[in-house]
């Protein structure tokens, strides 16, 4: 079978390798249908993901088609439409015992720290599988995990109905915390330097934004608040100036929600903080968000709507990758297909 494999930087082969098979009774063999390329697929293919080894199968937003099954295989059949848990984790570490697996000390992450799925046939443990209502279009369901990173920012920050939500960044996975953060009945600024992503950004039920490059920010939220602050401020572009501008622009009692891994120091006061009494968290993969999407796709209230912008065979990856590389104000989410 054809595996898309990332075995140094910049250097992106698509080899035959040997087609897995079931080893375990809890084992599931699945057909790749639909793979896409995400921010931190790019971070791998330069060599800038710290968390990556190489060489590596790139792929954690995988949709598929169950083609056989172990023995003690209860909830997914053959034919069944899954997607993808990316995670494996050891459920004994003090993360794991309070619910919190996305953060396991020996956390393994499917296309990151093992093999994943930008290839034509993968085995995993039914655990991380999600059955999918069968008549839903690939492009639709591929977009699963990233739902499930945007509705693990939205639960992290707590919030709920009513309140205001600044998030910074209208890329993929900000429009993702949106299209969370409106289905929890929240009003969303969203920001950006792209008037075409604001539009989009729009288009999905932002009630504003932002360009970031002509506005300044922390004018437009004590405005649109009457001077309150933002209840929740989440920081989608990850940088010391947005996190610090988080903690400027959230309202008392509130929270700034962190998904970035910029290692670069913030230089933030204490007063805001205790002044405030804000609360800081972080926000990593997802924390049993993936029955929540999977409901929302099967129910039609979650769509791409544009999110997915381009589609490439397996026998164009290298070309996929290339036009993500090079043309990222285009891109909103391309996707690999496996016929």
């Amino acid at each position: 079978m054809k595996a898309v494999q990332v075995r140094k930087a910049h250097e992106l082969v698509a080899s035959e390798v040997e087609k897995p098979g079931i080893g375990q009774p809890t084992d599931v063999l699945v057909k790749v249908r639909r793979v896409g390329i995400c921010g931190s697929d790019m971070h791998i293919y330069h060599g800038t993901n710290p968390l990556a080894t190489l060489p590596r199968v790139v792929g954690h937003e995988v949709a598929g088609e169950v083609v056989e099954v172990g023995p003690e295989v209860k909830n997914v059949k053959v034919g069944d439409h899954v997607v993808v848990e990316p995670i494996r984790y050891c459920g004994e570490c003090y993360a794991c015992r309070k619910g919190r697996p996305n953060v396991c000390a020996s956390l393994s992450v499917f296309g990151v720290h093992e093999d994943g799925g930008m290839r034509e046939w993968f085995v995993l443990p039914e655990k991380q599988l999600h059955v999918v209502d069968a008549g839903l279009p690939w492009e639709e369901i591929v977009l699963a995990e990233p739902y499930t990173i945007g509705a693990q920012a939205v639960w992290r920050g707590q919030v709920e109905q009513g309140e205001t939500v600044l998030i910074q960044g209208a890329g993929p996975i900000g429009i993702c915390i949106l299209k969370m953060a409106k289905l929890q009945g929240a009003r969303v600024m969203i920001t950006d330097l792209s008037d075409e992503r604001l539009d989009f950004a729009k288009e999905n039920g932002a009630d504003v934004t932002v360009n970031a490059s002509r506005e300044d920010v922390r004018e437009a939220v004590a405005r649109w608040t009457g001077g309150e602050g933002v209840n929740v401020a989440i920081d989608a572009v990850c940088l010391p100036m947005t996190f610090e501008l988080s903690v400027d622009v959230v309202s008392p009692a509130g929270t700034v929600v962190v998904l970035g891994f910029d290692e670069r120091p913030s230089a933030i006061p204490q007063l805001p903080i205790t002044k405030k009494e804000v609360t800081i968290v972080g926000s990593r993969l997802q924390t049993s968000q993936f029955s929540q999407v999977v409901r929302l796709l099967n129910e039609g209230k979650l769509r791409h709507n544009g999110l997915v912008t381009h589609t490439f065979p397996l026998e164009r990856v290298q070309e996929a990758f290339d036009y993500v590389e090079k043309n990222p104000d285009k891109v909103r989410k391309a996707l690999i297909v496996f016929e």
